[in-house]
């Protein structure tokens, strides 16, 4: 399976995951890249590539919505076989909105907020007291992504 963050604190929250859901000795193999940033559109192109280039069972791609997002990358992404996590409209808000915190703002104010929830968003560990399994499955019942 191969995974394709946005951007660092994607990378750091899909870590995290792929430590809850995909543990060493599990049978299946994780690979997690980052795209580093440059909007959605230049996500999925990323992730495009690099499935070309490896015979991967399932591709993903975590992306925000708020820069380059359109349909033209939605057909994009369906035409290569590539299921789109999407963060409304950035991940710090759908992890805010996760934790049952405020989640509208400008990005930086949303990524400070963020930080005060986890510490550090872009240290993986960071994530594994407020996403624990229990508060993750909760979560996704309000989330559509």
């Amino acid at each position: 399976m191969l995974l394709v963050g946005e951007g660092e604190t994607e990378i750091a929250f899909l870590t995290h995951m792929k430590t809850l859901c995909a543990p060493r000795g599990c049978g299946l193999a994780v690979k997690i890249i980052c795209a580093r940033g440059k909007g959605s559109q230049h996500v999925v192109k990323v992730a495009i590539k690099r499935s070309c280039h490896a015979g991967y069972d399932s591709v993903a791609a975590l992306l925000d919505t708020d820069t380059g997002w359109s349909d033209k990358v939605r057909r994009q992404a369906e035409e290569h076989g590539i299921r789109l996590l999407l963060s409304r409209p950035c991940v710090e808000a759908m992890l805010l909105r996760a934790l049952g915190r405020p989640a509208t703002g400008r990005t930086h104010d949303l990524k400070k907020r963020l930080a005060c929830q986890v510490k550090d968003p872009l240290n993986p560990r960071s994530y594994a007291k407020a996403f624990d399994k229990h508060g993750l499955q909760n979560a996704r019942q309000h989330e559509q992504v």
